[in-house]
């Protein structure tokens, strides 16, 4: 079926459908939520159970390419972000979300009949480019099904719950990162480690069936060119920003010529980028967007909250699983708390966003500084530190991430046409990837000065190998925790400057 409807505004419709039953907009917008959860879940797995793949594909060499298949996921979802959103506003949301899933959902059984380590990360890399869709075009099918009344939404009665409904896409973002690890963990100890690609297969063919009958979204019917050129300049920036927070300070030095290379590089990508963007006749990124306020502030308050949350799930793990000595599967458990956090957000939004008639500026505000709080609390850790007190910061951390995430995809889909719909909502996640990217970068050098002032970089391994009941096994356990508390402080400072910035938005309430 193909897409009817509504034309963006300023765009001649082929001829408007009507409106989608409710019951298919529920059902459709489920099947958007799985697509997420497979997405945002594949993306955090596979690092639980990359060692198992190493030892059963290549147990001699596997370990020297176990960074690029770690990499090769992230690195492919990332670089396609901007080309999603174009396909998206010029051939129709709901093709490309399909096209999306299909290649997703390829690359999972090819991952999971892979017979190699090479094989492995090329199909790793192939889920990616399907990936990348499903984390940035479902969003955009979420936004375009509440769309709200008056700028290209069905405006009946999805519009009164557009806002909520679309902040839950947001809030399955910190979801799928929480049941990673615990997944992951499980798959490891009970299953063979290919089930961690099929398990997406039935879920994601029901998902593909239902969309393909059931959805119906506005589509462009004038033809547009797609600038592929500028597509490709903004793909090698951001693979070579990439490579530097993958590799700066760990496999090479940050001095080294190959990081400075690859820095140069992506400087040169992207002014180049820029420049093709001013003059090309459809741009990949309307920088006619930057007149839009609330855009020009979603932009730095993604890119700065994605440096603050980089890497806080992953520390935290790393935290339960070095000090406190948890198996993969308990630590990914222990932070269900979070996701109660973000569920508790989630059932709310829909209510809040009636209430407030879309000025959700305080909203955001305070999830960064919930974010900001629980980042605090985490800053205090020690070897011994209660469980109650831990719970306590998750659950806030979760709260924080609801608002954040959810409430801020509402606020950027609302202040855009719907001919911008799709660029609008991949260049934030965008943005928000490449912060990540840099605050991982960040936060792993920091780690690791830390943790070689306090332990020495060559005694720290054979310290952490001492018998547990050691005092210098315990030295060690202390030392990583302080580390980690270093990090945790940094990420609280960080995560101010999203507050203050979303105190910049000017509100748009929804129509009613």
């Amino acid at each position: 079926m193909t897409e009817t409807g509504t034309a963006a505004p300023g765009v001649r419709s082929g001829g408007a459908a009507p409106p989608m039953p409710r019951r298919h907009v529920v059902i459709a917008a489920t099947g958007c939520f799985a697509t997420l959860l497979l997405g945002l879940l594949d993306q955090n797995i596979v690092s639980a159970v990359s060692w198992t793949m190493v030892r059963d594909l290549d147990p001699a060499h596997g370990v020297a390419r176990l960074p690029w298949l770690l990499t090769a996921y992230t690195l492919a979802d990332c670089v396609v972000l901007p080309l999603y959103g174009k396909l998206a506003d010029v051939y129709g949301a709901k093709r490309v979300y399909l096209a999306a899933l299909g290649i997703f959902l390829a690359g999972s059984a090819l991952c999971g009949l892979a017979r190699t380590m090479p094989e492995l990360i090329a199909f790793r890399a192939l889920q990616g480019l399907g990936g990348g869709g499903l984390m940035s075009v479902t969003m955009v099918v979420l936004g375009l099904l509440f769309r709200p009344s008056g700028d290209g939404g069905d405006g009946g009665e999805n519009g009164d719950e557009g806002q909520g409904k679309a902040g839950l896409g947001g809030v399955m973002v910190g979801i799928g990162i929480v049941l990673g690890p615990a997944v992951g963990g499980l798959v490891s100890t009970h299953l063979n480690w290919r089930w961690v690609f099929y398990l997406n297969l039935p879920l994601g063919i029901a998902a593909f069936l239902t969309s393909l009958a059931l959805v119906r979204l506005p589509v462009t019917p004038v033809r547009r060119r797609v600038d592929y050129l500028g597509a490709a300049l903004v793909a090698a920036a951001a693979s070579a920003l990439l490579m530097v927070s993958q590799w700066g300070g760990k496999e090479y030095a940050w001095g080294s010529p190959t990081i400075l290379g690859l820095t140069l590089a992506a400087t040169v990508l992207l002014a180049a980028f820029l420049w093709r963007q001013a003059t090309a006749a459809e741009p990949v990124f309307t920088l006619a967007l930057l007149r839009n306020p609330t855009f020009r502030v979603m932009v730095p308050l993604g890119f700065f909250g994605g440096i603050g949350l980089a890497g806080s799930v992953a520390y935290l793990v790393g935290y339960f699983q070095e000090v406190r000595g948890m198996n993969p599967t308990d630590a990914g458990l222990l932070l269900l708390p979070m996701a109660v956090g973000m569920t508790a957000v989630g059932l709310l939004s829909g209510r809040a966003a009636a209430a407030t008639a879309g000025r959700h500026r305080y909203q955001l505000l305070a999830g960064h500084l919930l974010v900001a709080g629980a980042m605090l609390m985490f800053s205090r850790l020690g070897v011994d530190t209660p469980l109650w007190y831990l719970s306590l910061g998750l659950f806030l951390l979760g709260l924080g991430l609801g608002l954040c995430l959810g409430v801020g995809l509402a606020i950027t889909q609302n202040a855009v046409g719907a001919g911008d719909l799709g660029v609008a909502t991949t260049s934030v996640r965008f943005v928000q990837q490449l912060g990540a990217s840099a605050g991982l970068a960040l936060f792993g050098t920091v780690l690791n000065r830390q943790l070689a002032d306090r332990l020495g970089e060559s005694t720290g391994a054979a310290v952490l190998g001492s018998p547990s009941a050691s005092p210098a096994h315990r030295a060690a356990l202390e030392a990583i925790a302080s580390s980690t508390d270093t990090v945790f402080a940094i990420a609280a400072c960080v995560m101010v400057v999203p507050a203050l910035l979303s105190l910049l938005l000017r509100e748009r309430p929804t129509d009613r």
